[in-house]
């Protein structure tokens, strides 16, 4: 009788293509199911919550497998992983959870934190783990604009397409139903700075690709004047996409947790 193991995992995306498994073998999921396979024999599927893109860090990302038993304990589950799996991702705990789990469509929601860093001078431990920016920013007008996104809002303004595939992140009702809706809640945005070190910090039910990067974007653009508020809420009440969308890097964007 197969069991269920659910697995919070940690990594540094810098070198791997995003979470979803490509022909190039790559991607987090592709490691965790090679590390898989390597302790038992057979290929077995990893489930994420979410597809991070490539570049994009993780602090606790949560997956889960089917396993065709509860031979090893959750705990040597992850020292097996981690053992297998490259330095940069960390299987952080693992435990067997009932088969009506699922990693992707039980989430409630999910904190994603974007990081930038405005100085002069980016520290190298800092560097693909922040967007620099060099520039003074005005900190007013982005805190200002960031309270046009709280709430309950049509982001397809904010999302990219991710191509033929159609695929994009947590497109997927409570009940694990496909759906085609670009409606999102956010619940917070919360921004704090600390020296040199600006974080954005996200609370919402869910993620469109690439649509935290797109706000970010959006609010450094305000920030510098490049861009006024009010079509930041134009765009976000019209739900267009707009010709001058910018992205923030990915590197400066972790996820944080999953809530269940």
């Amino acid at each position: 009788m197969s069991r269920r193991l659910k697995l919070i995992i940690a990594y540094d995306g810098v070198l791997f293509a995003g979470w979803q498994s490509q022909s190039h073998r790559n991607t987090i999921q592709d490691h965790v199911e090679r590390a898989f396979e390597r302790v038992l024999g057979k290929k077995v599927r990893v489930h994420g919550a979410g597809r991070t893109d490539a570049g994009v860090h993780a602090l606790a990302q949560c997956a889960h497998a089917d396993l065709p038993n509860d031979r090893l304990s959750a705990a040597r589950w992850t020292e097996a992983l981690d053992a297998l799996l490259p330095p940069t991702i960390r299987v952080l705990r693992c435990q067997y959870v009932s088969n009506d789990f699922h990693a992707r469509f039980s989430a409630k929601g999910k904190i994603y934190r974007y990081r930038i860093w405005l100085a002069t001078v980016l520290p190298p431990f800092d560097y693909r783990r922040a967007w620099h920016i060099a520039r003074p920013i005005d900190l007013n007008i982005l805190k200002r604009a960031a309270k046009q996104f709280v709430g309950t809002h049509d982001f397809m303004g904010f999302a990219a397409n991710r191509g033929k595939s159609g695929r994009r992140d947590d497109m997927h009702s409570s009940r694990g139903e496909q759906e085609k809706s670009t409606v999102r809640t956010i619940y917070s945005v919360r921004i704090r700075k600390e020296g040199p070190c600006l974080t954005i910090e996200f609370h919402g039910d869910g993620f469109l690709y690439k649509m935290v990067r797109l706000i970010v974007g959006s609010l450094v653009k305000c920030a510098l004047g490049k861009m006024r508020i009010e079509d930041v809420a134009a765009r976000l009440d019209s739900g267009q996409m707009g010709p001058t969308r910018f992205a923030a890097p990915a590197e400066g964007l972790f996820l944080v947790r999953v809530r269940y």
